[in-house]
């Protein structure tokens, strides 16, 4: 029972610093201080489930501890018989249970409960790789109806065959970043074009870029630093798209950063998408680092910031996709493209785990 203890102590040892946290969140005066709310209700979400777990293993290894001695001295035939019911129905339960707690006791990735921007570019293959970033926008789209999550466009760049040279789109949703973090990397397709007149089988490839959204307090970002450019969108949407100065363009003079939104008809409201989006990727020139830092921890290279590693390859004449970081095979591509990536996004979990627990000296 050390082991259990040692575990159970770690889990009790946080009571202290939830209780104090609850008591703070109804202090009027933290209230007032809405950056210093935001980041403790952070932190309560984030130990709740924790101290709840930690309750429910105290029972578990209470009520097995009470089990085994009725079982070594109760003379009572039936009572020995329901306490022998009761170990082999907890035993079991134990050791995920433990390794639960111990995946819990890890520090999560600090950006995995944000909203996510999502950056597709059309890559090697012209036409073809346009049709491909298509494909995967309309992937992600279906795959975001699934999970209840909120897409929104804010650019587009369409291409000449179909499909997108770039798009750019936000999702907000409960943990976006934390799920759609493994999808950044090269994406490689492999089949017969429908430019392609002789039949023959060509690799293309787009890239997938996802950022964190940055908060309100994450980033001091001040309109002096920004020079605002105004232009008629182009694209899609009728007359009014194209003869009013609707689409924003934003120069973070500093940094160099340019970021563009055309695709609301307000002014404003490009203008407000604009500023978020700026936010975000001032925000992931840090972010950038972590995940460096991550990257030569992690072997399994999973959800890490080299977004020019080739991730996943998607073979249309045998009906398969492959990510190659975790050699996981689905031999069902059109159910795949068609949104329903989870069981895929729940191996890298998976195996991003296993590395969390390693780094941890599990």
């Amino acid at each position: 029972m050390a082991e259990n203890n040692s575990l159970l102590e770690k889990v009790l040892s946080l009571e202290g610093k939830f209780k104090s946290i609850q008591d703070q969140l109804s202090d009027p005066g933290v209230m007032s201080d809405m950056k210093k709310y935001v980041q403790l209700n952070k932190d309560y979400k984030e130990l709740e489930p924790i101290i709840k777990a930690g309750h429910e293993y105290a029972k578990m290894l209470d009520d097995l501890q009470s089990a085994k001695d009725i079982l070594l001295n109760e003379k009572d035939d039936e009572l020995k018989e329901m306490a022998k019911e009761e170990i082999s129905e907890i035993e079991p339960k134990v050791p995920e249970m433990e390794q639960n707690i111990k995946l819990m006791l890890i520090p999560a990735d600090p950006d995995d409960s944000k909203n996510a921007i999502v950056e597709i570019r059309g890559g090697t293959g012209g036409d073809e790789a346009a049709i491909f970033a298509g494909d995967l926008f309309r992937m992600y789209q279906h795959f975001a109806e699934r999970r209840g999550w909120k897409l929104e466009v804010t650019d587009q760049a369409p291409g000449t065959s179909g499909g997108f040279k770039q798009i750019v789109f936000k999702l907000s949703g409960e943990g976006v970043y934390g799920v759609m973090k493994y999808e950044s990397g090269v994406h490689r397709v492999q089949r017969v074009p429908q430019t392609e007149t002789q039949g023959r089988i060509q690799t293309s490839a787009a890239s997938v870029a996802v950022f964190p959204e940055a908060g309100e307090f994450d980033v001091d970002l001040s309109w002096d630093d920004i020079r605002l450019d105004l232009f008629c969108s182009s694209g899609p949407g009728g007359q009014g798209v194209n003869t009013t100065y609707s689409a924003v363009r934003l120069t973070h003079i500093p940094s160099g950063l340019v970021v563009q939104c055309q695709e609301e008809r307000s002014q404003l409201k490009n203008k407000d998408r604009a500023f978020e989006e700026l936010r975000t990727r001032l925000y992931n020139l840090e972010h950038q680092k972590y995940l460096d830092g991550i990257a030569a921890k992690r072997k399994t290279m999973v959800s890490t910031g080299d977004r020019s590693a080739k991730i996943r390859t998607y073979n249309y004449p045998q009906g398969r996709v492959t990510d190659h970081r975790i050699n996981w095979s689905m031999y069902n591509l059109p159910v795949f493209m068609d949104g329903d990536i989870q069981e895929c996004i729940d191996q890298l979990q998976i195996a991003e785990n296993a590395e969390r627990l390693k780094e941890a000296g599990e």
